[in-house]
């Protein structure tokens, strides 16, 4: 079993994919905090996600996004949920390179569609549920080649969060060894 991790633990993946969920777990299971990227956006905007992004537009919520990642990959070790996105910008890729173990938590379409269906904080999914498998299929093309940079892939599916976290701690633990 894992002992002093003394590095930052970075999730990443597509919304849906289970960062928050087994971030949180996985935390407890090390003894780390835990902290979520989407929500230190809110806090250093001052506003939620969906106002964030109608307010400044993609491009300067990304930018946000890129110094909030910038900020939390410099710090102490902790499990961090990343924003869905943030992996895609090569500044958080590198930095995590740096001072993190990168762990992809990759989910197919329809475990993706079963999570984010209905959902309506999720703010690069607005619109209805019609378009949502065709806006998630756009994004496992465009971000995927990214995730898969990432140290350790994790496949998530439909099973209890305690079964992904056991399985992403043997990944973590043979990564390290």
């Amino acid at each position: 079993m894992l002992k002093n991790i003394n590095k930052i633990i970075l999730l990443v993946g597509l919304m849906g994919s289970g960062k928050t969920s087994v971030g949180k777990r996985l935390a407890k299971k090390l003894n780390l905090p835990f902290v979520d990227g989407d929500q230190e956006i809110e806090k250093a905007a001052g506003l939620s996600l969906v106002d964030v992004l109608k307010c400044f537009g993609q491009e300067e919520y990304r930018a946000g996004e890129a110094r909030v990642m910038k900020r939390l990959l410099q710090g102490s070790p902790c499990v961090l949920a990343s924003g869905g996105g943030s992996f895609v910008a090569e500044q958080t890729r590198k930095l995590a390179k740096e001072h993190a173990i990168t762990i992809w938590l990759k989910a197919d379409i329809d475990v993706l569609y079963a999570r984010t269906a209905g959902r309506k904080h999720r703010p690069f999914l607005e619109g209805d549920d019609a378009h949502l498998k065709n806006k998630l299929e756009e994004y496992i093309k465009e971000e995927y080649p990214f995730y898969s940079e990432a140290d350790i892939v994790v496949e998530t599916k439909e099973e209890a969060v305690d079964n992904t976290v056991s399985r992403v701690v043997d990944a973590i633990d043979a990564f390290v060894k």
